[in-house]
């Protein structure tokens, strides 16, 4: 079919022609270069990590990636790995349910989906399907899926052309030739897994091992925590990962990752001087924010009493529509179409998000920018903690006994904070001054603000 024939090529084109109701919104430009990175990975090679925001689509894509690889023969063999086994399995089921129900996949590539359609979900018939006296080989387990083993003739849609010659007087069934996407493998595994070793045995007797993999958010919440579990998925993906191809091979791949914390295994992956083989590239929910923050800090108080007092989000929206014009100043988010039914914008979702979800869950979440930790509030000293360490001494003052000045510097990104003590010989002590470079015109504030 034309619609088959123009996808196999075009992989923006394949989502949209046969996953429609999960592509149902327009791209971004973002998701645009994130499909030209899966085009070029599947059909000529290469390693790209990309960064993305929750919600964004990453797992759809890496899953509609497995299908159209294997279903064009693209590749033959695919590894799909996740965060851990869970993450794993459930793309692979993913996978599977589209191969189960998708009508469009059935009417285009009735030379795979068919066979499986026939097993009526009862897959313990795929050990005894045969097609034209010779079995299937279907495989569907937990954690792997062999496509269909099928023949076809030659001038048949989808079928390979690899190696045809004319045939001579040979029966109907020793002159088919084997499909585009027959046999073919994907295999999932969560990074921790075993990943090690992965090969398929065909009836031929020949042993193929992946040459693409996809590895979708490698970091659980807890891994991205802890260095060392950092670094120990960094060497898993250095070593057993990269090694997937075997001796002499290179293995293709595309990851999509989003920073947690400041140092995590996603943040040095993108990290193009300490790995510049993955070409990494950061996306973000938001290029800049508003530029009138008042009425923003207005709309969330009226956001929030409605919360409150149970009666919703409408006050505020009404706000927002009333000041759109001022309120949307100076912003640019990447997805403009990314809001929500009771939401008139994009740029009132992500202002929406970062209120709800805190700035350090926002910023690492939606931006890939993780801000630093600071120290918990409920550990701040109290100002009668703090009344009792005073000196006594002016500010500037330095006291008679001193003998030597020391300064200290508490160098951030964005400001430096700065403490000058005095000293006896004895090594007793005084803080004579202290501020901020620039200076703050606010009696308590943090590095954030």
């Amino acid at each position: 079919p034309a619609r088959k024939a123009r996808a196999e090529r075009d992989f923006r084109l394949f989502c949209e022609a046969y996953f429609p109701q999960t592509f149902y919104l327009p791209w971004s430009r973002d998701h645009l270069r994130v499909v030209a990175r899966i085009e070029q990975a599947v059909l000529e090679g290469g390693l790209f990590a990309m960064a993305m925001p929750r919600g964004s689509g990453k797992t759809s894509l890496c899953e509609t990636a497995c299908l159209w690889a294997l279903l064009y023969g693209h590749r033959e063999f695919v590894a799909l790995i996740g965060a851990d086994e869970d993450h794993a399995v459930n793309m692979l089921n993913s996978i599977k349910s589209e191969l189960e129900n998708n009508d469009r996949l059935l009417e285009d590539f009735p030379e795979v989906v068919y066979p499986i359609r026939c097993l009526e979900g009862i897959h313990q018939r795929s050990s005894g399907q045969l097609y034209r006296g010779r079995p299937t080989r279907i495989e569907w387990t937990a954690n792997h899926l062999v496509l269909p083993t099928i023949g076809c003739r030659p001038e048949a849609v989808g079928c390979s052309r690899e190696g045809v010659r004319q045939p001579r007087l040979q029966s109907p069934v020793s002159s088919l030739q084997p499909t585009k996407a027959s046999g073919a493998i994907i295999r999932v595994a969560g990074i921790t897994g075993r990943i090690r070793g992965m090969k398929h045995k065909r009836t031929d007797g020949t042993s193929i091992r992946p040459s693409l993999v996809l590895v979708d958010d490698p970091q659980t919440d807890e891994s991205a925590r802890s260095p060392s579990q950092c670094a120990a998925r960094e060497r898993i993906l250095a070593g057993a990962i990269l090694g997937l191809a075997g001796p002499g091979r290179k293995i293709a791949g595309l990851m999509t990752l989003t920073v947690m914390y400041p140092g995590d295994m996603a943040d040095r992956i993108l990290d193009r001087k300490k790995h510049p083989q993955w070409q990494g590239e950061r996306t973000k929910m938001v290029y800049a924010f508003p530029k009138n923050e008042a009425l923003w800090a207005r709309y969330a108080e009226i956001r929030a009493q409605g919360l409150q007092a149970d009666e919703g989000t409408a006050a505020a929206t009404e706000f927002y529509r009333q000041h759109r014009e001022a309120m949307d100043e100076g912003a640019v988010v990447a997805w403009p179409q990314r809001y929500n039914p009771d939401e008139l914008s994009a740029i009132q979702h992500a202002m929406n998000l970062r209120f709800d979800r805190g700035e350090h869950a926002f910023f690492a979440e939606y931006q890939n920018e993780p801000l630093p930790d600071e120290q918990p509030d409920e550990d701040l000293l109290s100002a009668e903690q703090i009344a009792t360490r005073t000196n006594g001494y002016r500010r500037g003052e330095v006291p008679l006994g001193a003998t030597h000045l020391t300064m200290f510097i508490d160098v951030q990104a964005k400001a430096l904070f700065w403490l000058v003590a005095a000293w006896q010989d004895d090594f007793t002590g005084w803080v004579i001054d202290y501020g901020t470079e620039p200076e703050q015109n606010l009696a308590y504030f943090t590095l954030r603000e």
